[in-house]
């Protein structure tokens, strides 16, 4: 018998289905090396998690000068497959307690906030999982007057405009908003870990802006694709959401739900 060569489309059809397995498996593999590394606790109960202080943050009774930091933390359950929560702590000089400023989703049910700015923890763990400072600023030390960061972190937080509105995908959530608060406080360099999903979601539906880190341009669509180019983020393309990624100052690879290979961001 004769092989009989497969029709062109088929051809066509069965290629594209290889690359779309491709890709599912490449996004899927960070989520599941998070489950296998033992980063994700599946089985967590939020009842009953911790939300302990983790002592990263100076005490406020022998630390009189003014401190700003910014923190991230596996999100809980099944969402920390993919992504962390982040959030903003600050403390004024001699002021005896932080303020905390995060998005939380479930404020926003039946009409409330998500975004909520008050005393408390700055440092504790997100429902069992550890946080990683991702900022830390201290008045008198690399020349930053933290005390205009901190004015100008109050002003973007009350422009904040998603402040009863929460999508878990693509945005707006809590890193939307750690992420709008550094677009607009370019001091705070900040620099956001790929797996910080929404970071990418603009306000407004804007399809362009600066990267978070201000060091760059960020292009987005919605927070569902797009591409970052910048000094501190390097090379970031969004893909559903997810991020892939090469920090060419500090080398590493960024990697859907594994986050950095390489060098620390500091």
């Amino acid at each position: 018998m004769k092989n009989r060569a497969l029709p062109r489309h088929k051809l066509i059809h069965r290629g594209l289905t290889s690359r779309i397995l491709m890709v599912l498996a490449l996004l899927l593999a960070g989520p599941l090396a998070a489950v296998a590394g033992g980063a994700v606790n599946l089985d967590a109960d939020w009842r009953t998690a911790s939300r302990d202080s983790t002592g990263l943050a100076p005490d406020p009774a022998t630390t009189p000068e003014a401190i700003v930091q910014v923190y991230a933390a596996r999100a809980f359950g099944w969402r920390g497959l993919f992504g962390v929560h982040s959030w903003i702590a600050a403390k004024r000089e001699h002021a005896p307690a932080y303020t905390v400023y995060q998005v939380i989703g479930w404020r926003a049910l039946h009409g409330g906030s998500a975004l909520t700015v008050g005393t408390g923890v700055p440092d504790r763990e997100w429902f069992g999982n550890a946080p990683e400072i991702l900022a830390d600023f201290r008045d008198g030390r690399d020349g930053v007057d933290v005390t205009a960061m901190i004015d100008a972190i109050d002003t973007a937080v009350a422009a904040y405009p998603y402040a009863g509105e929460y999508r878990l995908w693509p945005g707006p959530n809590s890193n939307t908003f750690t992420a709008f608060v550094g677009r607009r406080v370019p001091a705070m360099n900040l620099h956001l870990p790929v797996t910080a999903i929404g970071k990418d979601y603009l306000a407004n539906g804007s399809l362009l802006a600066s990267a978070p880190s201000g060091t760059g341009v960020q292009l987005s669509l919605l927070g569902v694709a797009g591409l970052t180019l910048a000094q501190r983020e390097g090379v970031e393309i969004n893909l559903l959401g997810l991020g892939f990624g090469v920090d060419f100052l500090r080398p590493a690879l960024k990697l859907p739900g594994i986050g950095r290979i390489g060098m620390d961001r500091e």
